[in-house]
């Protein structure tokens, strides 16, 4: 799709910035990546699962994220008349024909988001790595079912290592008797949903003519008009109406910084991706995921065994190896101009 004009460009007139100065820019771009997907799994946790909040609620957390996220693209979009660095933003208005368009897409990114709070409301913040580790096995297994895309052995040797820490990891939880099989059931879904988001992005991409951010937009407001329904079958208006904290502002102040970071995360990680690539963003990611489980089993002064560990580094080098498996087998496809086609569709996973 088209740039994103929030994001700067990468030189004045096509130079290449100082060596020194491109190295601190990377820097800054991952930890602020790093800095906002931790604080935005942390913040969650809080608002999900406190013993001090106590808010039974996790759809009307997530429902309460979108609609900030939604009124924060057209916040934004709406500036764009006063400059940088909006100035580039698409307008956006509500169009129910692409609305409508979008929906399938939405149906899929409720599950996704919905799934992912669920999973974190019911594990731990250091299992929850491994509770939704399965999204590469799914983008695999998706890619063979739907797209007919095969896979390296190498590939699926990585996947394998994945699946075994993964299954690892559930025993590791059953012996400490922390295991929820209700967060399993949610990690595993939104694994799926992971996968299928990325599948149904690409198909629903040509309705709001490629703009990632039409895309947020129609998105999240679809998401705030399914949620409602979703909210009154489960009884989360009549759980709101007898919680004790509903007017107090430090509960609102955390809702609305979980929704910030949630709205900021697509942001910087656009920006980790066009200032590294997207494979050294998988590799952030991979190392992200592994600073974040240690600060929870330290924050949260857990005792973890040495095969529950083993189980979270089986996930986290499975990853990276899928990553790097991937990431050599693109750069192959690139270097060797006679490559067939359908080698060049199996490595474009």
């Amino acid at each position: 799709g088209a740039a994103d004009p929030l994001l700067p460009a990468e030189g004045e007139g096509g130079r290449r910035a100082p060596f020194l100065l491109r190295a601190l820019r990377i820097a800054v771009v991952v930890c602020l990546y790093w800095f906002t997907s931790i604080a935005m799994v942390f913040l969650n946790k809080y608002l999900l699962d406190s013993p001090s909040l106590r808010l039974n609620a996790p759809i009307f957390v997530t429902f309460f994220q979108c609609a900030l996220t939604a009124a924060l693209c057209l916040g934004l979009s709406l500036g764009a008349a006063c400059g940088p660095p909006c100035s580039g933003l698409p307008a956006l208005r509500l169009d129910p024909k692409v609305s409508r368009s979008v929906l399938p897409l939405s149906a899929v990114f409720i599950g996704m988001v919905t799934s992912n709070n669920l999973c974190l409301k019911h594990v731990g913040v250091a299992f929850y790595n491994v509770g939704r580790s399965l999204t590469t096995v799914f983008n695999v297994l998706l890619s063979y079912l739907l797209l007919k895309q095969t896979t390296s052995l190498y590939a699926l040797l990585a996947c394998g290592a994945i699946i075994g820490g993964f299954w690892l990891g559930v025993d590791q939880e059953g012996e400490e008797g922390t295991l929820s099989w209700t967060g399993i059931f949610f990690g595993i879904l939104a694994s799926l949903c992971v996968s299928l988001n990325a599948i149904y992005t690409k198909k629903v991409l040509p309705v709001v003519d490629g703009s990632i951010w039409r895309l947020t937009f129609y998105n999240n407001v679809n998401a705030c008009v399914l949620f409602f329904p979703l909210m009154l079958l489960l009884g989360e208006f009549r759980t709101l109406y007898h919680f004790d904290k509903l007017g107090s502002p430090s509960f609102w102040g955390m809702m609305t910084l979980g929704g910030v970071f949630g709205f900021a995360i697509g942001y910087v990680t656009g920006l980790q991706i066009k200032f590294t690539s997207p494979l050294t963003h998988n590799v952030s990611g991979t190392a992200k995921a592994c600073a974040q489980t240690v600060l929870a089993v330290i924050y949260f002064e857990d005792t973890k065994s040495f095969l529950w560990w083993t189980s979270n580094l089986m996930v986290l080098g499975g990853s990276f190896a899928y990553t790097w498996v991937k990431g050599l087998e693109m750069r192959k496809v690139q270097e060797d101009p006679n490559v067939k086609i359908n080698e060049r569709n199996e490595t474009g996973v």
